[in-house]
This record gives structure tokens, sequence and C-alpha cells, in this order.
């Protein structure tokens, strides 16, 4: 009491102070009043009382340091006693009687619904500082203020933490009013960008009983997600977590994460009866800045709530009475920006029979202008900095807190752009802290620091029920043996050995169940998709057996990694190749092929011909020999026999591009040869083949390879489905067109099977169309896959997948490798005809440039312009004959065949009657002696040329060098020729 008493005392003397101030000259102020309207839930709620008591304080510090100011707000409070019709009627009556200019509140978001359409109606700001709906932005009214954070700022926070910690799924848990549902869409949207879902939604009425919430809390066991997000008032979220404790869901695996309605209302007065319900429990709540001024203001406010509510013990500031606090300061700035022009309500005019309240709601004259300040102010506040964008305030951070012991303990924060950090820094620079050092500092329900899973088994007794194919063949994937005397079912195989592998190795047990997917007299229920879509209908937990990963299942279940690699492939028939026919040697190539290499035999024959013709004995003499030197010649070089030696570069250069190719095309006749002999051939080679002759093909009865066929273009009626191994081998042995088939397709791993069986007669063409492979399959998103999957790819790594496959498929290393039966076919044209090209320009160039040297070397003489007497044809027959003679001017010297060097110079050998003769050790065949002359001949007419067998008179001082004897006609002719090429040099 001696404290108030000095308190009134110090108060009187400024204000004395002040009056004699302004007596001494300054102006005297004279303060405006203005009405404000606060709505709150004041009876029973310890927050309304706290905001209030904030608000109050807000005004009071805020005119206490703006005495200059000519407004002041004066407050006028209704109780909305937790209701909307109750907030609905207290704004009323504030706007209508006693025209207030703006409204702080109300305190739900039901309440501010309603509300919100008054003050637009009416043109008075509503300016609510714990209403944080989402839905109430969907209102789109420009006169209301969310003086607080939006609940769908803080879904990125709570799904950083779901994606930092791995979890893949999350149920939430909120309060089935409008607070509740107007999160869920944000929530669900940031869970699904972090790859996370909504498994299930769980919603408590505000009004449900312990029962409803035990029972609700029971359903949520019996599912496989252990995350939950819990968004409610904390009244109820106090039950739940009372409940969950009492029932055992607070323990070691599971998860719990409150938003920042709920983490504000349990911790910020924390009750040890509460907490202790609430061990390890995550939360987040907007970051709030220490500075001197909040803490002063803390205990000042402690200080005057125990004043005015001595009855009230150990209350603590919280968020709402802060942002209470920055509320009453922003409207208070606002309403002097404003200014003072005019505070009343224009009356609606309406007529008297109107009996409404709402028909008679004035409108404020001053609303647009306050509207326009309240928009445009900004300043720190006791939460930071305080402005509005679109009417709502934006929040730098949230706060991650874990509740252990009697209260929350901070961990790290989230931040728009840094996402979860272990410390905030304020300023732009980058925290480099990590998202591990967050996460090791978490102890979880259970008193652990290990990171849950955030799944589990649902409970001991329930099992999984595992669904598995019935099959009438291949049961080496999947074998289910049925015992009618015992009632009881055995399934068996390739997959099922594989999925109990796995199983083994996860670090938890998972109970689960065979149960075959057949009618009740054994046979199959349906299809491979008929399977596998019970799963999404949730009649099985997960499918087992040979399923293959196809995109358009994919849309509606999940699958694990695939553990068998598979595709569609083609089956054909090979048959062996007739050996004992006559004609077998020819079918290495094609017969354009044989036509192709005669042709360029004969031809390379003959222009090595034509290049050695005048300067090589060897291709000298009578016609019908140099016929056959040429076929010889030409023919011998298939097996490098050829006697005759080549002597001119060109006919080197022909020879040695024609010995190439001569050789490219044996060792490709030898190899043909021998692959005929040894491999067998196909009946079919290409699916192309298939579909343009439309041959009948079968496929696997019931599979997605139908599908692939109809999208290849296959003819429908062409298509013959078959059931079992030996049903398409029956196939087969009928034939193509007599209800038989030409191929058929399957998916590699059956062909195989299939193969292992029958591979002398069949095999699997190059023709692969590729799948995903073999995989498990489990509910959309199911926490299972990727355990599963890990799994899987850890066995495939070591050695306890090929002893599972020696177990089932051993015999199938009997057989070779259908990839070595490889069709074998004739060598044709095209595939040389790049070597023949090359090999007829050497040829051709050759020729072109041994006729081009001849003519320009004899046509002098025997084309001369200047026998006009002379026909063309003659002439060029006379070039003919010249061809045809030897060309003694030749530098090139030839060696006999014996490799004895005949001198060039000197006596020729004559032998008997022999016309063979050599003269310069060039062998002759022309038929004539050979001579050598001292001297140049005497120059030889044309008519001489005309009539080679006319006599032309010998020089007495001409001599021969042949045994001096007298040259015959034949010599003369000789002589002459000689004589006129060796003037034309």
């Amino acid at each position: 009491m001696k404290k108030n008493h000095s308190n009134a005392v110090l108060s009187f003397f400024f204000f004395c102070v002040k009056i004699l101030f302004t007596g001494m000259g300054m102006a005297e102020n004279t303060s405006i009043p203005v009405n404000v309207g606060v709505v709150l839930d004041l009876d029973s709620d310890l927050d309304g009382k706290i905001a209030l008591s904030c608000i109050e304080m807000a005004l009071s510090d805020f005119y206490a340091t703006h005495g200059d100011y000519k407004t002041r707000l004066v407050l006028n409070t209704r109780d909305s006693m937790k209701d909307v019709v109750g907030a609905a009627a207290a704004a009323l009556d504030l706007i209508k009687n006693v025209e207030v200019q703006a409204i702080l509140g109300p305190t739900t978001s039901m309440q501010a619904n309603f509300v919100i359409d008054l003050g637009e109606k009416a043109r008075v700001p509503i300016m609510s500082f714990s209403a944080t709906s989402p839905f109430l932005s969907s209102i789109r009214s420009t006169y209301y203020f969310r003086a607080t954070l939006n609940d769908s700022t803080q879904v990125n926070a709570i799904s950083a933490l779901v994606q930092a910690f791995g979890w893949r799924q999350a149920v939430p848990i909120y309060i089935d009013n409008e607070y509740g549902e107007g999160i869920i869409p944000y929530l669900t949207d940031a869970l699904q960008a972090v790859d996370a879902r909504v498994s299930y939604r769980s919603v408590i009425s505000p009004s449900a009983t312990d029962e409803q919430i035990v029972e609700e809390l029971y359903k949520l066991m019996g599912m496989q997600t252990r995350v939950f997000i819990v968004h409610m008032y904390g009244s109820l979220g106090t039950r739940l977590f009372a409940k969950a404790k009492e029932i055992g869901m607070m323990s070691e695996g599971c998860v719990r994460i409150m938003t920042d309605g709920l983490t504000a209302d349990l911790l910020s007065s924390p009750n040890p009866s509460v907490t202790g319900t609430m061990q390890g429990v995550l939360g987040v709540k907007p970051y709030v800045p220490s500075t001197k001024e909040l803490q002063d203001f803390r205990v000042r406010w402690k200080r005057k709530f125990q004043q005015d509510n001595p009855y009230i013990i150990d209350a603590e500031l919280n968020i709402y009475g802060l942002r209470g606090y920055d509320a009453a300061t922003a409207l208070a700035l606002a309403v002097e920006k404003a200014g003072t022009t005019n505070f009343g309500f224009r009356k609606a005019n309406v007529s008297s029979s109107s009996s409404t309240d709402l028909a008679a709601l004035g409108v404020s004259f001053n609303g647009p202008s306050l509207l326009q300040a309240l928009s445009n102010t900004s300043f720190k506040g006791l939460t930071g900095d305080y402005h509005f964008v679109d009417g709502q305030l934006q929040s730098p951070a949230f706060r991650i807190v874990n509740v252990n012991g009697n209260g929350g303990r901070e961990i790290g924060f989230w931040t728009p752009k840094e996402g979860l950090v272990k410390q905030f820094v304020p300023s732009n620079g980058t925290n480099p802290n990590s998202v591990s050092s967050i996460s090791s500092t978490v102890i979880f329900p259970g008193d652990t620091t290990a990171v849950p899973k955030g799944w589990g088994i649902p409970t001991k007794e329930k099992k999984l029920r595992i669904g598995v194919p019935v099959k009438s063949s291949l049961r080496q994937f999947v074998d289910v043996i049925r015992y009618p005397s015992s009632n009881t079912t055995i399934v068996t195989g390739f997959c099922i050995d594989v999925f109990d592998t796995v199983v083994k190795t996860l670090p938890y047990d998972l109970p689960y169940e065979y149960v075959p997917f057949a009618k009740p007299d054994g046979k199959s229920a349906g299809t491979y998709d008929d399977l596998s879509y019970q799963v999404y209908f949730k009649k099985f937990d997960a499918v087992v057996g040979d399923i293959t990963i196809l995109y358009s299942r994919s849309l509606i279940i999940d699958y694990t990694l695939p553990f068998m690699e598979s595709g569609v492939s083609v089956i054909v028939p090979i048959e062996g190749h007739n050996i004992e026919n006559a004609w077998f040697f020819l079918k290495p190539l094609t017969w354009d092929l044989w036509v192709s290499s005669l042709l360029f035999f004969v031809f390379i024959g003959f222009v090595v011909w034509v290049l050695e013709h005048r300067i090589n004995g060897d291709f000298r003499g009578p016609a019908s020999h140099q016929a056959g030197t040429i076929f010889w010649f030409s023919f011998s070089t298939m097996v490098f026999a050829q006697r005759e030696r080549v002597v001119s570069n060109l006919s080197r250069v022909v020879v040695i591009i024609w010995c190439f190719v001569v050789l490219i095309l044996t060792q490709s006749y030898t190899a043909s040869l021998s692959s005929l002999l040894t491999v067998q051939q196909l009946k079919v080679t290409d699916v192309n083949e298939l579909i343009k002759k439309g041959e009948y093909v079968g496929y696997h009865k019931d599979s997605f390879i139908l599908r692939i066929l109809l999208g290849l273009g296959f003819d429908k009626s062409k298509l013959i489905a078959y059931s079992s191994p030996e049903e398409c081998l029956e196939l087969f042995s009928k034939g193509s067109g007599n209800g038989g088939i030409a191929a058929a397709f399957n998916e590699v791993p059956y062909i195989k099977v299939f193969l292992s069986k029958y591979c002398s007669k069949y095999t699997m063409i190059d023709a692969t169309f590729n799948t995903g492979g073999f995989g498990f399959v489990f509910p959309k998103g199911s926490p299972l896959v990727p355990e599963i999957s890990r799994a899987i790819l850890n066995m495939i790594e070591g050695d306890k997948m090929k002893e599972i496959q020696d177990k089932w498929f051993a015999n199938q290393t009997s057989c070779p490798d259908s990839g070595t039966s490889v069709s074998s076919n004739s060598l044709s044209i095209n595939s040389f005809w790049g070597l023949f090209l090359i090999a007829g320009i050497a040829a051709l160039l050759a020729l072109i440039i041994f006729i081009v040297m001849f003519v320009h070397q004899e046509g002098r003489v025997a084309l001369r312009p200047s026998d006009s007497t002379t026909s063309i044809w003659s002439k060029i027959r006379h070039l003919f004959i010249i061809f045809n003679q030897r060309d003694f001017t030749s530098h090139i010297k030839v060696n006999d065949r014996n490799g004895i060097h005949l001198p060039s110079m000197g006596t020729a050998s004559q032998s008997g009657n022999s016309a063979h003769t050599e003269i310069h050790g060039y062998p002759s065949s022309a038929g004539c002696d050979t001579i050598r002359y001292s001297q140049a001949p005497q120059v030889t007419s044309a008519d001489q040329l005309t009539n080679p067998n006319q006599e032309r008179p010998v020089k007495d001082n001409q001599k021969s060098d042949v045994n001096h004897e007298t040259p015959t006609r034949t010599d003369q002719r000789s002589h002459a020729i000689i004589h006129q090429r060796t003037k034309s040099y």
C-alpha cells in the first residue's frame, strides 16, 4: 500500500510540472477520445485475460511515450463467452451502438468469420491477433487484419522436420472445426513436396468424450504410420496426450509433432501433469527475439496481472498477449495517422418495417482512412518487426522445441531461406549448422535419441496378408500346394524364397501369411492385374510373386526394386542346313555376289593382259594362248598361284588391289561356309518379318503381352494364347497357318525355362522389349517399400540370390545360351560392293592411263591428219596392229622363268624353226626374226605401212646382228615398223 501511495504522489508531481510548462507558453493539447472495441473470451479463458491486460498496458505505454498525440483510444470490452453467436452479437453491439472505429479480436477463427463480414459492411477494421485459420484469408475482406501468423506459414517448418528425419508418412490429428480444417490442405501439400504423404486423417470433435478419443487412438494403433501431427486447442490436446500415454501410444517408436497453437497453449504455462504425458513430443512456435524491452515488459506484466487477478497463480505471458500488445500499439499509431476529421457513422436508410440490427448498421466515415493507415503502419514491436503485407503479418522464423521435463527445450530453428538450422542468425549471413546437429539433440518418446522409423507393424496378433498367384504352369516361380485332407496350403517357389530371405534380413519382426488368390475350387481368381489391384482395394497388404513392374500398375500401387530382370522376347524354331545337297557349296554367297565376282575376275584379267601385252612375253602368243592366259592369271589369284609375272607398274597396282579383294572374298567364303556347317538356321529373324508375312504368333494367356503385340501392329486374329510351355510346344508343332504358330512371345525368365527343355529345336532371338522386371507389390506410399528394396539390393550384391536361383533353375545350365544360336545368312553383294568399287576404279584408271599414253606415243604417225586418203577406221586398225607388236623402246628388262637375265645387247639366239625369238631381252611372239640395227633405219612411208608385206630395199651399210643374214620379207616389215617408231621418237 505504501508503494501505491508513493506512485500516486509521483504521478501527481509530474502532472503539476506538465501544467506548469503549459502555463509558461506551451500550447495545451486537447486529446480526442476514439472508441475501439475488444471482443475476447474473458469468462473462463486465461488467454483472454492475459491478452486484455497486455492491450491495456500497450495503450498505457504508448501514450506515456507519445503524450503529444491528439487521439486517445478508449477500450470498449465485450466477452464473447467462447461462442460464435456471442462474438457476433458483441461486435454488432460495438459497431451499431458504440460506433467503434476498430475491433481488436475476436479470439477464435470461427468467431472471426462472421465478425469480419460485419466489419466489411460497416467499414470497421477487424484486428484479430489469435485467429489463425487460413480459411479466413478466403473471405478476401479489405477490412480484416490478421495481427498474428497464418497457420499455413508453419507447414513448411513441419514438413522440414519430417524430411530431416526421413519419415515418409504422417497422420494429422486435428479438431473438427474451421480452425482444425484450415491447415490440412496446406499441410498435405507441404508434405508431398518433401516426398511424404498423408496416409490418414484423424478428426476429433471439440466435444468428444474420453471414450471417443480412446477409440480413435486405437484406430491409429491399427495402422502402420507412427508419425502424428497434432493441431487442436490446448484443452483438447491435453486430454489427447493423456489418453495416448494411457494406452501406450507415447512409447518408443512413436512421433508427435505439435503445431504452434498447441505448443503455445501447453508450454506457455507448463503444468507437470500435462507435460508428463508429452515427453519427447516435438513442437513449432513462432520465433520472438529476446530483447531488453521484452524482458522488462514480462516483469511489469507479471506484477500488474497478479495485482489485477490475485486469484490466478503462476500465469505466464504467452504469444497471444504479445500479439495483443503489438496490435493495440499498431492501432493507436494508425488512428493518429488517420486524423481526427470525422469519427462518426453514416446511418443506413431503413424502413420502419425492418426489424433487424444488420439492416440498421451504419458505415464509418473514418474507415477508409484508418484502413490505409493500418496498411502503412510499421514499427518494431515486442514480437519483432511489425508490418502488414496484404493484411497479414510475416514470420521470419520458427523455433523447434522438444518437450523434456517440465517444459520445451529449444533444439533448433526453421527459416524460409535456410531451412532447419541449429542456431538462428537474424542477419543475411549463412548458418553453418546442419540438420544432423539438430537430430542429435532430440529425445523422442520412450526416452531415446534413436530416430524412429516413423512406421511399425500394428500388433503382433495381426499378420500381413500377402497375396500370391495360383499358377497352372511355370511353378518354379510360385507354387501353391493344397492338402484337402488337412485343409492346409503350402506356398513355395523362387519368388517365395526371395521374399522370405529378404524379410529375415529386416532389423525387426514382420509377421505375415501367404493367401492364394484363388476361387473356392482352387483355380486362379483372375489375372495378374486383378491380383495387383487387390492391394489397392485393401484386400491384401502386399503381393508376392512373379509380378512384372508396369507403369500402368504403378499409378495405384507401389513396387519394390526388381529382384529379377525381365523383358518380353520371342521364341522361334530353328532348323539345320541340308549339307547333303550337291550345290551346298554355293550357299555361302548369294547369286548376285557369285556373278559379280565372276565378272570381276574376267575384267581384271583383261585389264592386266592389256597392260602387259606389249612388254611381257608371258602375255603374248597365239590368240587362244592369250585368252587362256587372261582367265588363268585372273582365277589363279584365288589361291595366289599365278605363274606369270607382271612388269608394268600400272598392272602391279591393279593386281595388288585385286589380290586384297580376293583375300577378303576367300576368307569370307570360308567363314560363311563354316558357319553354315556348324550354326543352326532360324526360320524367323525379325519381329517385323512376322508382321509383314502375317504369321500366326502366340502369347502367354492373361498377360500384358497382348497389349504390346497390338501396339506393334499385329492383327488380333493372328494372335493365339497359350497357358503353358507344353501348349506352346504343341502350337509350334502344328506350324503357322495350320492352327499353330510361327513364333511365341513371352517374358524372358519364362522363355529361359522353356528353352531349358527344348533348346535343341527353339531359340530366343534378339528382339527384347524392356520391362521393369519382377518386383513385390505394396500399397501406395507403404513404408515397407524402401525397407524391402534395400534388403533386395543387399541380397543381390551377395551370394544368396545366386543360391536361390541355382536351387530353382539349376537345369537351365545344361542348355547352351540361346544367344549363341544365331541365324547364319548367305553373304551378298551389299557386304562387298565397296571392295569391288575400289578394284574397279583402280583397274579403269590404269586402263585409261595406258590408253592415253599409248595413243600419245604411237598415234602421231598412225593418225597423222596429212594422210587424208586413210580412213579413221584404218588408222584405228593400225593402232591395234601396233598394239599387237612388241614395244622395243621400253626400258623394262624381263628375266626368263628360270631366273636367267638375258642381255639387252648382243646376238639373239634362234632355235631351228621356232618362231619364238628374243631381242633386247624381250620375248617375241610376232613370228618374225629379231634384228638389231646398228644405225637408225630409214624412214618408211605411209604406203609401206599400208602394205606391210611390200618389200623395201636395204642399204649396203646395214648389217644384221643375227649372223649377218639377209632379212626376209617378214624381217623387212619388222624393220620398217621399228624404223617408223624410232623416227617418231
